[in-house]
């Protein structure tokens, strides 16, 4: 049969346009089943520590979307999961969203902030990350975090790897003994101890400041892990108070420096085990609602969350929690 031009262009269009629909639904169908996979395990992390502890503090970083049940600032809030966590850590919120000591970019900052503040309003803590080292943009990055209510850190350099000297007195210093997260004012995001030769001397620079709060690696460069007493050690300020000991954990990567990780997957590499990250190393995208992996954080006694949890901190700050976004 021969049919018109008109009417095979008219018979095109439409196919195209439900497939179209088609297209959108399943990407739509994708995006909330893998953000609704990393709410599930955050939840599983946070009910297997608080059930050791009921004041074990559980933060996830970015990934601020898990607050809404939709995904958007629009959506309503997730409750299971905001009943499950204790704060947001957010990078890059007022500097370092495209490039180190530059301003985000406002539509970007009021995106995050509209999310954020979805789960501040809940009751939970925001600790905002900006990576900046002007004085003036430092200054900046702490009044405009101050006046949104997040508790702030401007980290001189994206490696984490050092104590800023600027601002001094750090901002909103205080004496105060710090028990819980609701109680923090500044807190020190130090997470990579390289420029340490010794745990000692990690320890007695930690010391010497008077941040409420740390967040800290559980393992020095050498591969061993703090220990408790080293922890105890952490959680005195110079001027006599009492801080708050996190440990970060990553659980949206696997990284080949850690104790889990074995030699052979170089070559056979486990179902769960994805592509290497081009812009850190060594570090390796998970399909982390694999239940393999998931043992490997948390749920026995030689999980990554029992260890930091025998080590005795007073909490867990999650990282990559945005890997959702790379499988959507």
């Amino acid at each position: 049969m021969n049919i018109p031009m008109k009417i095979r262009i008219l018979l095109l269009s439409l196919f195209l346009l439900i497939l179209s629909c088609n297209t959108d639904d399943d990407n739509q169908n994708n995006e909330t089943e893998y953000k609704q996979k990393m709410r599930e395990f955050v939840i599983g992390i946070s009910q297997y520590s608080k059930s050791q502890n009921s004041q074990f503090i559980i933060i996830p970083q970015n990934g601020i979307e898990l607050v809404s049940s939709n995904g958007d600032a629009s959506g309503q809030n997730d409750n299971a999961y905001l009943n499950s966590i204790d704060g947001n850590g957010q990078e890059d919120l007022f500097f370092g969203y495209n490039n180190d000591d530059e301003a985000t970019p406002s539509s970007d900052n009021e995106y995050l902030r509209n999310l954020l503040n979805k789960s501040k309003n809940n009751g939970k803590t925001i600790l905002a990350i900006d990576y900046c080292s002007t004085p003036t943009k430092v200054s900046s990055s702490y009044n405009q975090n101050k006046n949104a209510g997040y508790i702030s850190f401007a980290a001189d350099k994206r490696e984490l790897n050092s104590i800023p000297i600027f601002p001094s007195p750090i901002h909103n210093e205080n004496s105060a003994d710090i028990k819980k997260l609701s109680e923090v004012k500044n807190f020190l995001y130090l997470i990579n101890p390289s420029n340490f030769n010794t745990k000692s001397s990690f320890i007695n620079a930690v010391t010497a400041t008077n941040y409420d709060l740390l967040i800290m690696d559980l393992y020095f460069t050498d591969g061993s892990s703090f220990t408790t007493n080293e922890i105890n050690q952490l959680r005195n300020k110079a001027n006599g108070g009492k801080r708050l000991v996190i440990s970060y954990m990553s659980i949206g990567e696997a990284e080949n420096y850690r104790y889990y990780w074995q030699s052979n997957w170089n070559s056979n590499k486990p179902e769960w085990l994805d592509a290497e990250n081009p812009a850190w190393k060594g570090n390796y995208k998970v399909k982390y609602w694999n239940k393999d992996w998931q043992n490997i954080i948390f749920g026995n006694s030689n999980s990554y969350t029992q260890k930091v949890i025998n080590a005795g901190f007073d909490g867990v700050y999650l990282d990559i929690i945005d890997t959702f976004e790379y499988y959507e």
